[in-house]
């Protein structure tokens, strides 16, 4: 790339005509070396980074390639305990905003069935139509399930049986990876129960999952939002259980593990299940939204479906679902008041604004989903973000991530 040779040499004096790949912002260069503003600044004034500007894109840009270098020069390795660095074409969260290559995901929301988002993730479609187990198996999986199970415990029991039939399991070609995500995804859909036995109205993965998790009717505007939640919560770069999948398939884990890994950290209390204590908290708060919160901030414990370790004022996550679901009919209207009646009290309290957590709780309680829901949609949405990592990180050098532990124990 000629202009960027160019850039390099001298720094643009006009802003770039480029896509941005390979290109980091301030801010980014700052949490990669761990630096603030002033120090990136005086990188540049002595020569140790070049500095330019992308066309559309706010403030400098620096070359990845040259941020790496400079870390290489004052660090060997990653620091003990720290994991590689990880570089992804996948999602960028930046100014409380969510992209997916490029894309805003609540765009991306609000126009496309999850199915499509999934494939633009994954930079690759499928080539086969997905291949179902037995219905024999399918009684199976039925007879483990006891009627007090997660419905995220089917999901983890599918993938561990087509995984253990698959002969050809370890093989990551794109192609292939993508093929077995589709069977899981489509055998995960039958394995749930129906709860509903009215005829499913449309073939998007959002229809066919909405009767497996309410009994309530089904509409277009319904399947919408639910179809959102699966969009939105896709991926989210490297949340814990990102982090697990991409471990596993640098190890050379098949597609299976990467998703039992996955899976794994998502059933935490602080990662998948943190949706699950935000629905008991707004079905608490349908009763008495005061005392609700009271049992909370008296004790000094976040309250659940609030604030955020990346987002800073706002969740672009939530703020979309929560305006599909005032367009949309039905349910439980009680909720909706419910949750205009703790935005101000939870900003007195300090508790911040409502999560993705929460709008999937809403979702959930309004639509008479069951306390496991949440979890469940988070869980089937996020499997496709894993998928891409993995595809990503099967390119990668296998093993890469082997951190450095600091033994403080008894010494020999």
């Amino acid at each position: 790339m000629a202009g960027t040779s160019a850039g390099r040499r001298r720094g643009p004096t006009t802003p770039l005509r480029h896509d941005g790949r390979d290109y980091l912002t301030t801010a980014q260069v700052c949490r990669m070396l761990g630096v603030k503003p002033q120090t990136v600044y005086a990188y540049v004034s002595r020569g140790h980074l070049t500095s330019g500007r992308i066309d559309g894109v706010r403030g400098s840009v620096f070359l990845v390639d040259d941020v790496d270098a400079l870390t290489r020069r004052s660090v060997s390795r990653p620091p003990a305990g720290m994991v590689e660095r990880i570089r992804t074409h996948l999602t960028l969260i930046d100014d409380d905003r969510l992209y997916y290559r490029g894309h805003d995901a609540t765009v991306l929301a609000a126009e496309r069935d999850f199915e499509k988002v999934s494939e633009l993730l994954w930079n690759v479609s499928p080539d086969r139509e997905p291949q179902l187990l037995s219905q024999r198996t399918f009684r199976q999986i039925d007879g483990l399930r006891r009627a007090q199970d997660r419905r995220i415990d089917v999901i983890r029991i599918v993938v561990d049986v087509l995984g253990s039939r698959d002969r050809f399991r370890h093989q990551n070609a794109p192609v292939d990876v993508v093929a077995r995500t589709r069977d899981i995804y489509a055998n995960s859909l039958s394995a749930l129960p129906l709860l509903d036995d009215r005829p499913v109205r449309g073939n998007s993965f959002a229809a066919q999952l909405w009767p497996r998790l309410t009994d309530v009717p089904a509409n277009p505007r319904r399947v919408r939002v639910l179809n959102a939640a699966l969009v939105l919560l896709a991926d989210h770069d490297l949340s814990a259980g990102t982090v697990a999948a991409r471990v596993a398939a640098s190890a050379r884990g098949s597609i299976y593990s990467v998703i039992s890994a996955g899976l794994g950290a998502l059933d935490g209390t602080l990662h998948g299940g943190a949706a699950t204590a935000a629905y008991r908290f707004l079905t608490a708060a349908l009763r008495d939204p005061v005392e609700a919160l009271a049992s909370y901030t008296t004790a000094g414990l976040p309250v659940p479906g609030c604030g955020h370790v990346v987002y800073r004022h706002r969740d672009p996550r939530a703020e979309a679902l929560f305006g599909m679901l005032g367009a949309t009919t039905g349910g439980d209207p009680t909720v909706g008041r419910a949750l205009e009646e703790l935005r101000p009290q939870l900003q007195r309290a300090g508790a911040g604004f409502m999560n993705s957590d929460m709008a999937l709780a809403a979702l959930a309680v309004r639509f008479e989903m069951g306390p496991d829901a949440s979890e469940t949609i988070f869980a089937l949405a996020r499997i496709a973000g894993w998928v891409a990592h993995a595809l990503e990180e099967y390119q990668e050098p296998r093993l890469r991530f082997r951190p450095e532990g600091v033994y403080v124990g008894v010494r020999p």
